[in-house]
């Protein structure tokens, strides 16, 4: 017995140090120190005054709901200069860290958190998220995850212009393969998403562009991502436009307007009969003039689409995941490919915040954080 109580009393000697090893070893993983990049703004302004950098130091834990995100690739969208402006109608309160769109890795979740790893790629779940900063601690309902065998680059800018062309080819129109629609701003994120995925259906694209002194490589460009027609603002006002919609078996059903001003009245009148022009932005920051007899005669209708409010009122919609699910597949089929991109350190912000507000530019300007 005096044997036996001996053995028992050294098992619980060699349980006590495996438990208070494992314990250690958790304790590494709950209690660390992460200290974080942020590029923020305390007034609203203009980007080159305004923004800034600071670091701080994330907490030591997290709560049993929050995931802390290694954010990888954020880039820079007309979106978030308007909201550094002050010009976004989804304004934070100040300070506040800048960026709507980007994705970043898990790599601690708490103890409640429940479908996400450490590994799983995160985008945000609403506008306002901060992106613009290395590692981010937030709520597990404030990610969606996606799919990570995609190009990182892809998965950055996922979420608000590939996502508002589907909703635009998706929402207003029952269109079917053959039909045609018509865009300005034909090279924009927004533009280049739209093409690929009316190619992708089947739809005709008519595609406006600015005139510029590199138009034939922009040209060539549209045309690899499966545009069918592209022409400049000029060449919209001409005979030769009213001959190009003669040439088509159908007019088109929508029309796209990012610009507003003279370019949105020329989509006007080049709809066909009991067409949409769709807004969903505005470029030129110039009023829509719609001409009378379009609105009459062809009975044109004027509608307006804000991807972040079609995101709050379907946070958690199968329709959202769905749609996230049915662009990650085209990408990774090779079938949708992110714009040209310009890749800066998040070191080099003012830079980049110079470059992303340059007339003409024809790429996306990125952040990449590591």
């Amino acid at each position: 017995m005096a044997a036996s109580m001996r053995q028992i009393s050294q098992l619980a000697k060699t349980m006590f140090r495996k438990t208070s090893s494992l314990y250690s070893l958790q304790s590494l993983t709950r209690y660390r120190f992460l200290s974080t990049q942020q590029l923020y703004v305390d007034k609203f302004g203009e980007p080159k005054k305004v923004l800034a950098s600071r670091t701080l130091d994330l907490p030591a834990s997290i709560e049993p709901r929050q995931v802390i995100i290694k954010m990888l690739m954020a880039p820079i969208n007309p979106s978030d200069i308007n909201m550094i402006e002050g010009n976004d109608f989804a304004q934070p309160a100040p300070p506040a860290v800048m960026g709507n769109e980007g994705v970043g890795e898990i790599i601690e979740v708490g103890s409640d958190v429940k479908g996400l790893l450490p590994g799983d790629w995160v985008i945000p779940a609403d506008t306002a998220f901060g992106t613009w900063q290395t590692f981010k601690l937030t709520e597990d309902t404030e990610v969606i995850k996606v799919r990570n065998d995609i190009p990182v680059l892809a998965a950055a800018t996922i979420l608000i212009n590939p996502c508002s062309a589907y909703r635009m080819l998706k929402d207003f129109a029952d269109l079917q393969a053959g039909d045609v629609i018509i865009q300005n701003a034909s090279n924009s994120a927004v533009g280049i998403s739209v093409i690929q995925l009316a190619k992708e259906w089947g739809i005709k694209t008519i595609n406006i562009v600015r005139n510029r002194p590199e138009i034939d490589k922009l040209t060539s460009y549209l045309k690899s991502l499966g545009a069918d027609h592209i022409v400049t603002e000029e060449f919209c006002r001409t005979p030769e436009m009213r001959d190009l919609l003669r040439s088509l078996s159908n007019q088109p059903k929508l029309a796209f307007n990012c610009v507003g001003g003279q370019s949105a009245s020329e989509l006007l009148r080049h709809l066909g009969r009991g067409g949409i022009m769709i807004t969903h932005g505005g470029m030129s920051r110039k009023p829509v003039i719609a001409p009378i007899g379009a609105l009459i005669f062809k009975e044109i209708k004027l509608v307006g689409y804000w991807n972040t409010n079609w995101n709050k009122l379907h946070k958690n919609d199968m329709a959202r995941f769905d749609m996230l699910s049915d662009i990650s597949k085209l990408i990774k089929d090779s079938k949708f490919v992110p714009p040209e991109c310009e890749i800066y350190s998040i070191s080099d912000y003012e830079k980049a915040i110079e470059r992303s507000t340059t007339n003409f530019k024809s790429s996306k300007v990125v952040f990449k954080m590591t």
